[in-house]
């Protein structure tokens, strides 16, 4: 009886290891293998690699000749033939003086002039006369050369005499202020009945042709200025881009605010750019537009270069164009706004993987 009992025992003790191993087995067939996890990514946003550490110069449209216009001669303004802002054409009368003292220095040096032509008369006669006496060994050869030396002496007064009054003739003419140039009056500086002086300023005119922008840049950032350097100009107006190089940077600071003035030359800029519109100006390399993006950002495949974006967790690759190459970091554009763009590890990725930002 005790032997029964104990193969039964044994039986069911058989029973249990086999229901645990036939459960072991049935569960190591469901057990499937664990994904690894989404690798981590470095990246940057779009805007971030903006170069904000660029320093902006606010400037204005100038032409590159501005002509300060006054009279040679002195006087008082009869009138005044344009307004500010009239579109003027070489040759055109701007200004008129009075005339009537020039006038009278005109009629003395006519005057002068004829005067001096009767002593020339007189002096070629009494020196042919004396020739013919000399001739006839009447008068001495002292005296015959004592009328040509006056015949001489007259004819140097009577040229002298006339360019008196080819000079005051001139003169006259000065009393017109003329236009060089075609261009806009963007300054008056005298009106009628005032009384100017010669050389005295009374009118600027802006000639037509080429725009410039005009920018000051403090003391501080001289240093990072230099002739030829290259500037990106936008018009806040119409937020037009140009482009242009520094061409004249004053040599002497402006005494009221401190700032040294820069000219920026216009390569593309329209012929009737507008004067005085504001502009922004970024110089050297700020004038490289786009994002900058560490070296290691771009991932190159032949001439292609491309970036690799995240998207709702997925990396995908998207084509950049290169416009600057720096030491460390590059200027692309082409890049979608507010992108976010992997900056390491970009060749061990591929397009459509899922990765983790960090």
């Amino acid at each position: 009886m005790g032997f029964a009992r104990e193969n039964v025992m044994q039986k069911q003790y058989t029973a249990l290891v086999l229901a645990a191993a036939l459960s072991l087995l049935a569960g190591c067939g469901n057990d499937t293998a664990k994904e690894p996890p989404p690798p981590v990514v470095r990246t940057m946003s779009v805007d971030a690699a903006a170069g904000a550490s660029t320093a902006d110069y606010s400037g204005t449209v100038r032409a590159r000749y501005e002509t300060k216009l006054a009279f040679q001669v002195g006087g008082q303004v009869l009138s005044r033939n344009v307004s500010m802002g009239a579109h003027v054409h070489a040759g055109d009368v701007l200004m008129v003086i009075n005339a009537r003292d020039v006038q009278q220095q005109v009629n003395a040096t006519s005057a002068g002039v004829a005067s001096a032509r009767a002593q020339l008369d007189l002096a070629r006669a009494n020196r042919a006369r004396y020739e013919e006496l000399y001739a006839a060994q009447a008068v001495s050869a002292a005296m015959l050369d004592q009328y040509r030396t006056n015949e001489n002496a007259a004819e140097a007064a009577y040229r002298q005499a006339l360019a008196q009054n080819a000079q005051s003739s001139n003169a006259l003419s000065y009393t017109n202020l003329i236009a060089g140039a075609d261009g806009v009056i963007s300054g008056i500086l005298a009106e009628e009945g005032q009384v100017v002086a010669a050389g005295q300023t009374v009118m600027t005119l802006t000639q037509d042709g080429e725009r410039e922008i005009e920018i000051a840049v403090p003391e501080s950032r001289l240093a990072e200025v230099s002739l030829g350097m290259p500037a990106a100009v936008s018009l806040w107006a119409n937020q037009a881009a140009l482009t242009g190089t520094v061409r004249e940077i004053a040599p002497i600071a402006d005494p009221a605010g401190g700032t040294y003035t820069v000219r920026i030359a216009l390569a593309d800029a329209p012929a009737d750019l507008p004067l005085g519109m504001t502009a922004r100006v970024r110089l050297g390399t700020q004038a490289e537009v786009g994002a900058v993006l560490p070296l290691s950002a771009i991932y190159q495949t032949g001439d292609e270069a491309q970036v690799y974006i995240v998207e709702d967790g997925v990396v995908h690759l998207c084509p950049a164009t290169v416009t600057a190459f720096r030491e460390r970091d590059v200027v692309v554009t082409g890049l979608p706004q507010n992108a976010v763009v992997v900056t390491a590890g970009v060749h061990r990725l591929h397009d459509g993987e899922k990765v983790r930002t960090k």
